[in-house]
């Protein structure tokens, strides 16, 4: 079998954390119409079920906690027992977020998000691993994001997470050489999901008084990436071999300028993201 055939991930089963909406739901709808057995996780009952729902194959459902590692270990055994094909690929996919600055950070907040963001995508490539392993094929696909590339200010919890994941994820890649099976980091950019509406949130960390509600618009303003768009490039992707795949113009634009510019590209970046904020909040205005 060639290493070409062994990253085919379509028609094989799938494991997708964050599921209940978002790119892990946009993940499942297009891999089970590829005829994926499609395995799915979420804290999110309500939405999982819709998930489920609209679904096409064989699924597995269950309302987990990615924080859990002993959830995640048991629900890999089920996985590994339900499997109506050999696993192809786990997205470790959940995530939450934080708007804040280090002086107004609240530890619990941080420690919210980094036990998601990070130790979730750990305790579900801890879990799965081993059967990846034992079949010598497959790969492990870890959600980190452009903030993953870059620093960036009111984003430190987050930021250090998604870093620590891209870090996780290629240290595992290396040690998997000259095995069947991989790791590969997806960094999306600003994509058109809720994960700003779910984010805590206790003041506008720029001091410009804005309201949760406010800075949700101000990011769907700007996102350029819809999920079913975002899950066609991650699918695509590991299907094609990438080890680190961009998700969105914006993705590449932070990948650009972090090689260019490593200790000023946020001077850069600004200018360009303040332009298209700019231009979002006249075409709002326009059509209000």
């Amino acid at each position: 079998m060639s290493r070409a055939q062994r990253r085919r991930i379509s028609g094989r089963t799938v494991v997708i954390s964050g599921a209940a909406s978002g790119i892990g739901r946009a993940l499942a709808q297009r891999l089970s119409s590829h005829g994926c057995p499609v395995a799915l996780t979420d804290i999110d009952e309500v939405g999982l079920k819709d998930t489920e729902a609209g679904l096409t194959g064989p699924t597995l459902m269950r309302v987990l906690d990615v924080r859990d590692a002993d959830a995640q270990h048991d629900f890999a055994g089920e996985v590994r027992e339900w499997a109506p094909a050999p696993l192809g690929a786990v997205f470790n996919n959940a995530g939450v977020a934080v708007a804040s600055s280090v002086l107004d950070s609240d530890v619990d907040d941080d420690n919210w998000l980094w036990d998601i963001n990070f130790h979730g995508v750990v305790n579900g490539t801890r879990a799965f691993l081993p059967i990846l392993v034992e079949q010598d094929s497959g790969a492990i696909v870890n959600t980190s994001s452009v903030f993953g590339l870059a620093g960036m200010p009111n984003q430190s919890a987050y930021c250090s997470a998604k870093f620590a994941v891209r870090g996780f994820t290629d240290s595992l890649r290396q040690e998997l050489r000259g095995t069947g099976v991989t790791a590969i980091n997806v960094h999306p950019g600003g994509i058109n999901t809720n994960i700003v509406r779910n984010a805590r949130f206790r003041k506008d960390p720029e001091g410009r008084g804005r309201t949760h509600e406010q800075m949700v618009a101000e990011f769907a303003a700007i996102t350029m990436t819809q999920p079913d768009k975002a899950a066609e490039i991650i699918h695509k992707g590991v299907e094609s071999g990438k080890a680190r795949i961009l998700v969105g113009p914006d993705a590449y634009l932070f990948d650009m300028l972090t090689r260019v510019a490593p200790t000023h590209y946020y001077d850069l970046l600004g200018a360009v993201m303040g332009r298209v904020r700019n231009r979002a909040e006249q075409s709002a205005s326009a059509t209000a």
